[in-house]
């Protein structure tokens, strides 16, 4: 930091949304700035509004009327939780203060950028585009500049940045995370990533998903990926589209990736236990073991989606119920795929000849369980599974995992027995105008960009760098990551520099 607080850095990666205030002389070059680094419907400039209430940008007259709207603006933006750039000269403590409230009271960040240019170079610029400003109007705001700007770092900003600083913004928790891109590179982790393909609405339709579904998966797998992943769903679930949507059938289409990859491990993240008899979904996991050369998982959770169950005419039990079944099943499975053909009795699940020949590959299938539940779900996984996927960033996984180490101290097993996955939607560019443009293309009419990009995690190569490295420090050991523009292979090639990172 500098002498006065201010933040020295080439860069700064700022939480969308946030607020920033903007602190300078009449050409101090503020509004250049803004233009350089936010669109334009971002930046609320009290010279544009005196244009818009008064004669033009010099009318002073209006001043009134147009600091009366930009608080009415401010105000609009950040109840939406809209990034805002306050374009105003800014030396104003007391509404300085007002506006790091008011970012406060949404939880939004609030930064200052402050501008040190000498009254020489503003009058040249103020010259160069036309405005007079006279000279002890100037003067007059070079000394409350020079007076106010020790106190910027007590108004209550996260930080002051200067003029200087290069900005853009991201998801406030992958901008949180933004810098530990650099303790990666410097003393790195080791993370596996697996690829979940949640959607088949392809360009050419059901006629092309063959051609598409089979370049996924062999990119994926050259890129470094460990595992493929794909939901069990009959139709399409309200997160990724509407019901109507192409849905494959998972295990046939794990099957089919079964014989267009050679090393990635493949199954279906999760399972809901009621969606087949769990004999018959056992068999099915034994035989696609065998057709992958023992690349088979198994993921198993108690299933959520009753609309799409009854609108097939599938049981779906109440929820205990179905937690029965789910522990059921995750004692018979591993009795089914081994020797003989024991009888099996339990809870809600009776089996009286437990036979699968072949057996799988594997010694040992493993088993995931997948859920979120801290009390019920991640007791499961503690006591019977390979491994657990959850689903948060890294603040919640850290608190899923002391839960599950609890779990299993409880069970007598050591919590490094179960692997922790962590799923998350990942949008990544190359770089920022890459990811710009990729948000842009690809968010809802109705939706902001900047709200887009925190629902995807959007983030440059780097700053998935530093979000992953997070999520391995809070105990994530495998990352899947479902990328929301998964039409081709392009997403995966994108990701590809993420995945080198933690392979050391």
């Amino acid at each position: 930091m500098g002498p006065d607080g201010d933040v020295k850095v080439d860069e700064v990666v700022l939480p969308s949304p946030c607020l920033v205030v903007l602190v300078g002389m009449s050409g101090s070059g503020k509004s250049t700035w803004a233009a350089a680094h936010f669109a334009p419907e971002q930046i609320v400039s009290s010279d544009m509004l005196r244009a818009v209430v008064g004669a033009g940008e010099d009318d002073i007259t209006a001043s009134d009327d147009a600091f009366a709207l930009l608080e009415q603006i401010v105000e609009r933006r950040t109840e939406r939780r809209l990034t805002t750039v306050v374009d105003t000269l800014g030396l104003d403590a007391d509404r300085r203060r007002a506006w790091v409230a008011r970012a406060r009271e949404q939880t939004m960040s609030c930064v200052c950028v402050a501008f040190v240019t000498s009254p020489t170079e503003c009058r040249a610029r103020n010259r160069a585009r036309g405005k007079t400003v006279p000279q002890r109007v100037l003067a007059g705001q070079s000394r409350q500049f020079r007076d106010q700007r020790p106190l910027l770092a007590d108004d209550g900003f996260e930080f002051v940045l200067t003029g200087a600083s290069r900005v853009r913004t991201a998801p406030a928790h992958v901008a949180r995370e933004a810098s530990q891109a650099a303790t990666q590179r410097a003393a790195p982790v080791g993370l596996r990533f697996g690829l979940q393909v949640p959607t088949f609405d392809w360009p050419g339709g059901a006629a092309e998903a063959r051609s598409v579904l089979g370049g996924i998966a062999r990119a994926a797998e050259d890129a470094g990926f460990d595992s493929v992943w794909v939901m069990d769903h009959y139709r399409q679930i309200p997160m990724f589209g509407p019901a109507w949507h192409d849905m494959l059938e998972s295990y046939t289409t794990l099957a089919f990736l079964a014989a267009h990859t050679e090393r990635v491990g493949l199954g279906a993240l999760v399972t809901g236990i009621t969606q087949r008899p769990v004999a018959q979904l056992g068999k099915m996991i034994a035989t696609l073991d065998v057709v992958s050369g023992g690349r088979a998982n198994c993921g198993l959770g108690v299933g959520w989606f009753a609309a799409e169950s009854l609108a097939l005419g599938i049981p779906f039990p109440p929820l205990g119920e179905r937690y029965a079944l789910l522990e059921d099943a995750l004692e018979f499975l591993p009795l089914f795929w081994g020797k003989g053909a024991p009888a099996f009795e339990g809870r809600v699940l009776r089996v009286p000849e437990a036979m699968c020949y072949p057996r799988p590959l594997q010694e040992h299938v493993p088993i995931l369980v997948g859920g979120n539940g801290e009390r019920r779900t991640l007791r499961l996984a503690a006591r019977y599974a390979d491994a657990c996927n959850v689903i948060g960033e890294a603040d919640v996984v850290a608190r899923k995992v002391g839960a599950l180490r609890a779990h299993c101290e409880q069970a007598g097993r050591p919590v490094a027995s179960v692997e922790v996955t962590q799923l998350s939607t990942t949008l990544v560019g190359k770089d920022t105008r890459e990811l710009s443009a990729l948000v842009e293309g690809l968010r809802p009419r109705r939706t902001s960009a900047e709200h887009y990009a925190a629902r995807v995690n959007a983030g440059t190569v780097e700053d998935q760098v530093g979000r992953f490295r997070a999520l391995a420090q809070a105990g994530v050991q495998t990352a899947i990551v479902s990328f929301p523009d998964l039409v081709d292979e392009r997403p995966i090639e994108r990701f590809r520099d993420v995945v080198d990172a933690f392979r050391h």
